[in-house]
């Protein structure tokens, strides 16, 4: 069975997207980029917005269940790989080993031109134990 996540606010729900669906003991997460919760890009570059993406990503995760610990596969896109040293330092900061298997792709343009990274990932929900 399809369970919807949801997180308040869900910027997700007017473009007919779900922020994240559990299946079983899966954990689906849509790409959560720099945004606050009023959907804007935040101010400050790249590192503020990776910063946000995460704390987007770790919120998501909790409210199906799972945790940054439990990220299995994570897809990081950017839209210059010049930030590639700071997507390293980024993953250092929000994941410990062993760490999550990654896909990183330098993409055109994402969603919002101010836009510069989105992650999705696959996590686990652990069952009966703690996170």
């Amino acid at each position: 069975m399809l369970e919807r996540i949801v997180t308040r606010p869900d910027n997700y729900a007017p473009f007919l997207l779900s922020q994240g669906i559990k299946f079983g003991n899966l954990i689906f997460i849509s790409g959560q980029a720099g945004a606050d919760d009023s959907g804007r890009i935040v101010e400050g570059g790249f590192r503020a917005q990776g910063e946000q993406a995460f704390a987007n990503l770790r919120r998501a995760l909790e409210a199906g269940g799972s945790s940054l610990q439990d990220v299995i596969k994570v897809t990081i896109f950017v839209t210059d790989m010049a930030n590639f040293a700071q997507v390293v330092e980024l993953r250092r900061k929000y994941f410990s080993a062993p760490y999550p298997a990654d896909t990183i792709a330098e993409i055109k343009a994402l969603y919002d031109p101010k836009a510069m990274i989105e992650i999705e990932a696959i996590a686990a929900v652990r069952t009966g134990g703690s996170k």
